[in-house]
Formats: structure tokens, sequence, C-alpha cells
């Protein structure tokens, strides 16, 4: 009987987990503006593909990837890595852009943050003289 109380408090615990974490975002279940930008970036890269003339067999060989993974990645599919996206932008001619994504030169929030804390004085500490005895 304790063995069956021990388990159902377990169960509890679980379910209570389980119930909580379905309300947090996931990989799976990102918010509404990452997915907005993923099939943004994937609407992007299904033109550039067409730009190119190339279909998607020939972008997926070129990327090492599957003609379903290429079709998940132009739907802005979350569950994708992002390794296989920048392998589809290389296959492109489009990695040089991935690379630019979180420099320090578009960052304005962090350059803001950076400035805001770089002292007001700077002030010359003086190390103490030595007697000329010596």
């Amino acid at each position: 009987m304790a063995e069956l109380a021990l388990m159902c408090t377990s169960c509890y615990i679980i379910d209570h987990y389980v119930a909580r974490r379905c309300h947090m975002a996931t990989p799976h279940n990102p918010p509404a503006a990452v997915r907005r930008a993923l099939r943004k970036l994937g609407a992007d890269i299904h033109d550039a593909r067409r730009r190119r003339r190339l279909t998607m067999a020939v972008v997926a060989e070129r990327a090492f990837t599957s003609r379903s993974t290429l079709q998940r990645i132009e739907a802005g599919d979350a569950s994708v890595g992002i390794g296989i996206y920048a392998s589809v932008l290389q296959a492109l001619g489009l990695l040089d852009g991935l690379a630019h994504i979180a420099d320090i030169g578009n960052d304005s929030v962090g350059q803001a943050l950076s400035s805001a804390e770089l002292p007001k004085r700077v002030v010359l500490t003086r190390s103490p003289r030595s007697s000329r005895n010596d």
C-alpha cells in the first residue's frame, strides 16, 4: 500500500511537472516572434532557391540533407537544427549573412549597455615613492 502511495505521489509530481512545462516555450513551440522570423527566413530561402533556378533536390544534395528537410526549412520549421539551415544557406551562397547576425556592429543594445558601464572619470593611482638611498 505504501508502495502504491509512493507511486501515486511520483505520478502527481511528474504530471505537475509536465503540466507546468507545457506552458513554457520549448524548441518545438517557440514564441510567435521566433515562428514569424523562421517563416520569413524559410520564405527567403525558398525565393533565393527559385531565383537561382535550382530544384529542391539539387539544393538538398549540395547541403547534404534530404529534400523533406529542405521543405521543412522553407516552411520555417523550428525543429530543424541551425547547422542544417547554415548548410542550406551555404549551398545557396548566402552563408556570409549568417556570420553577421549577432555581430557587435549590429548589436545596438549591447553597445549601449557597454557604453553605460564606462567609468565617468579615470583616476591615476600613483605607486609609493621609493627612497633614494636604496
